[in-house]
């Protein structure tokens, strides 16, 4: 009876702490993509960084200098930036080895 209980609990754990945050992250990805129009600011998992010139359904066209076009798949967008978003960099880490 002890080792189902432990079981039962073991399960409900995995679910809560690996398998429900994973669909959140999903969904919000999903909900990015879907979202990506002309003129935003993005960053591809890549880590190229560029704003969106055309998108369609299955890819966009990413500038990435001025004149530099790009065309990247639509799901290897990785998040937009731009005003309201601040993308972590590794000076605030440096800062504190410099100390």
């Amino acid at each position: 009876m002890f080792a189902v209980l432990y079981l039962g609990l073991l399960v409900v754990a995995f679910f809560v702490l690996i398998v429900l945050p994973q669909r959140r992250r999903m969904a919000a990805q999903r909900a990015l993509i879907a979202s990506i129009e002309p003129g935003d600011e993005v960053i591809t998992t890549g880590g190229i960084y560029g704003t969106v010139r055309s998108a369609d359904e299955i890819s966009v066209e990413l500038e990435i200098a001025d004149g530099i076009v790009v065309k990247v798949a639509r799901a290897a967008i990785g998040q937009r930036i731009g005003p309201n978003r601040v993308v972590a960099t590794d000076d605030a880490a440096d800062d504190d080895l410099d100390a």
